[in-house]
């Protein structure tokens, strides 16, 4: 028998191993342009939702919520059934004139609430508002303090 010619299979770029890597990387560019150049109804879908970082230590737990172009009127945050909820809206600004080129800044109100891991002073909690970072900081109370850890032990 005589060996075949069989042409070799055509390379793939190391960043495309996985088949569908094109794929997923076409849809990401088709519904990263929806969002920004298809509109106002478009950018609507696009609320905006700010990010945020909880972080616990011994002493309390704090949040730690980017809000850039709110102002500290516009902003609530409550303390309630073991969770907190900051809630506010980031408003348009409409000073231009003319048709717009391109927008893609978010706007619209928003409400994020995060399940506390431990039981908090309610009256000692604290919010602070600077340069569009709100810093909300619940102590915890004496009763989450006293949490002691068991060992388990084989039987």
């Amino acid at each position: 028998m005589e060996p075949r010619n069989v042409p070799a299979k055509p390379e793939r770029p190391r960043t495309e191993l996985h088949p569908l890597a094109a794929l997923r990387r076409e849809m990401d560019r088709l519904f990263d342009g929806f969002f920004t150049d298809a509109g106002p109804a478009a950018r609507a879908l696009a609320a905006f939702n700010p990010s945020a970082d909880m972080v616990e230590n011994e002493a309390e737990v704090r949040i730690t919520a980017e809000l850039p172009g709110v102002e500290e009127k516009d902003v609530e945050v409550t303390l309630a059934n073991d969770a907190v909820t900051i809630k506010g809206e980031k408003r348009e600004e409409k000073e231009e004139k003319g048709e717009p080129y391109r927008l893609e800044r978010s706007y619209g109100a928003f409400r994020r609430t995060f399940a506390l891991p431990c039981d908090v002073d309610a009256d000692k909690a604290v919010a602070t508002f600077k340069n569009g970072v709100l810093t909300v900081a619940l102590p915890k109370s004496p009763a989450a303090a006293k949490t002691k850890k068991i060992a388990v032990k084989p039987a």
